[in-house]
């Protein structure tokens, strides 16, 4: 079972509990994104919520649900990605393969419902799953 840390205000926190529904094991909980960073603790995705997500992003334009978290991996693309980073610096900086990237590219897109690198980092920007 997906073990998962989740981030936001008490009332966030207890409705994506409840948006989980016992699928995913909650193994802490945190205010903040940089709390949950920083408790290092082994988990295989982040849930962030923001209070107003629920139904959608603060400009209206993106809904927000939680379908698929993304891995620890995958943020870790993404956060290579928003240094602008190309595939073969991704792959040379994490000692993975270009097809390995592109394969980790492609499923962020999917996750985020991103059209291209450059919205998949602006959305990730917007749910706080990473910072520039």
């Amino acid at each position: 079972m997906m073990r998962v840390l989740l981030v936001g205000d008490g009332a966030e926190r207890a409705r994506l509990r409840a948006q989980m529904n016992g699928s995913m094991v909650v193994v802490a909980e945190y205010a903040t994104l940089a709390a949950a960073r920083a408790a290092a603790i082994d988990a295989d995705a982040i849930l962030v919520s923001r209070p107003g997500t629920a139904s959608a992003e603060t400009d209206g334009s993106e809904p927000f649900a939680i379908e698929e978290t993304l891995t620890p991996r995958e943020v870790q693309v993404l956060e290579l990605l928003a240094e602008g980073l190309a595939n073969k610096g991704i792959a040379e900086r994490l000692g993975i393969s270009d097809q390995t990237v592109k394969f980790h590219v492609a499923s962020i897109s999917g996750k985020l419902g991103a059209v291209n690198r450059t919205d998949a980092v602006r959305r990730a920007v917007r749910r706080g799953l990473i910072t520039l």
